[in-house]
């Protein structure tokens, strides 16, 4: 995407009922490759093609996710979903790898033979998953002033559709904390939309009137005096916002 012309940093507030749109496009995938190489990054056998570090999973129940190990953290992102979680791998017995999320949840498990378990809410236990295919880098866009405003403007109509009231959202962005100011408000989104489908979830949400994003040294989510802040730290990319799971956590969903 072509970058726009840099602005100075400033504030903003918006409140619009526009449709949601995604932030990442639906890539195409090519064909499957060996599940080892692709988790450890190994040097293939003689006569073997090296698996992408970048590939696409799909579960025994059917979840269809990509992990991307191109980057200094690993991402994962869900076929039906708009986020992205950034991950932080841990060593476990037998060499295997756990993959948790900003929480210390396990969200993935490798083994050394290349057997990949997917941990969720639906499965608490694991679920195995197949290597099916390779594909793009889960990265954030260039976004300029224009398409900032939309994306925070498309994040307060999602949250206030699922809230079923107002919540505003406000932000402090730069040229270069735009693009992670977009997605950290998506996420929030999310997060709010998580919530609206939980029992006493629509309590939750009224302990906060609105969003507000700021750039910090930490990642994180509080409510304070009636306001979600949201801090991000645009230097770690996708691994510097909190995850939706860390939000909802933050609100007391959790």
């Amino acid at each position: 995407m072509r970058s726009e012309t840099p602005a100075p940093a400033c504030k903003l507030a918006f409140v619009m009922a526009l449709a949601m749109t995604g932030l990442f496009a639906a890539p195409a995938w090519a064909g499957p490759d060996n599940l080892r190489e692709s988790l450890f990054g190994q040097h293939p056998a003689a006569g073997r093609s090296q698996s992408p570090p970048v590939a696409r999973y799909v579960s025994q129940e059917g979840d269809v996710f990509v992990l991307d190990r191109s980057q200094n953290r690993p991402l994962l992102k869900f076929q039906d979903s708009p986020e992205v979680w950034a991950l932080k791998p841990q060593p476990a017995p037998r060499g295997d790898i756990i993959y948790k999320n900003d929480l210390g949840e396990p969200v993935l498990r490798a083994t050394r033979l290349g057997g990949l378990t997917l941990f969720t809410p639906d499965r608490p236990g694991g679920t195995a998953a197949a290597l099916a295919g390779g594909g793009p880098a889960l990265r954030l866009p260039v976004l300029g002033p224009q398409q900032l405003l939309e994306r925070l403007a498309q994040a307060s109509a999602r949250a206030t559709r699922a809230a079923r009231r107002l919540i505003p959202f406000e932000a402090d962005a730069s040229p270069a904390s735009s693009a992670l100011v977009a997605d950290a408000a998506l996420v929030t989104s999310e997060a709010v939309i998580r919530m609206s489908k939980r029992p006493g979830g629509l309590a939750l949400i009224a302990r906060f009137s609105k969003v507000k994003l700021v750039e910090g040294h930490k990642p994180g989510a509080s409510v304070q005096q009636g306001v979600m802040r949201i801090t991000i730290t645009p230097d770690d990319g996708l691994a510097g916002r909190p995850s939706s799971d860390r939000i909802m956590a933050a609100a007391g969903g959790r």
